[in-house]
């Protein structure tokens, strides 16, 4: 019975069960790069793809905090934040092309 309780935890330990998991509590982006003489703005999305159905319209300088530390293929799920103060977590959450988010420094 001992060697099949030993057996069982070397199981649970491998599969990754007995680690403690670290949560990822976001990075600070602000909407950057857009062409003033184009849309000017930066599309919120359903999905990962500029296939997926667009949710909302985010110009320069709105405020973004991502669900994962990296992106998907050139995206990133991120929540909106009503400014740069606001980490409630409540803002509408979607998918933007990572290349027009800019990561803000809050060392400076």
């Amino acid at each position: 019975m001992k060697h099949l309780t030993l057996t069982a935890l070397m199981v649970v330990l491998s599969l990754g069960f007995g680690t403690a998991a670290q949560a990822y509590s976001g990075e600070q982006f602000v909407v950057c790069g857009l062409n003033p003489n184009g849309d000017n703005f930066l599309a919120l999305r359903s999905c990962g793809s500029s296939k997926c159905a667009m949710q909302d319209k985010l110009g320069p300088g709105t405020f973004l905090v991502t669900m994962n530390p990296t992106g998907t293929k050139g995206w990133r799920e991120v929540i909106v934040q009503q400014d740069i103060q606001d980490w409630s977590y409540a803002g509408p959450s979607g998918w933007v092309y990572e290349k027009y988010i800019c990561l803000v420094d809050h060392t400076k």
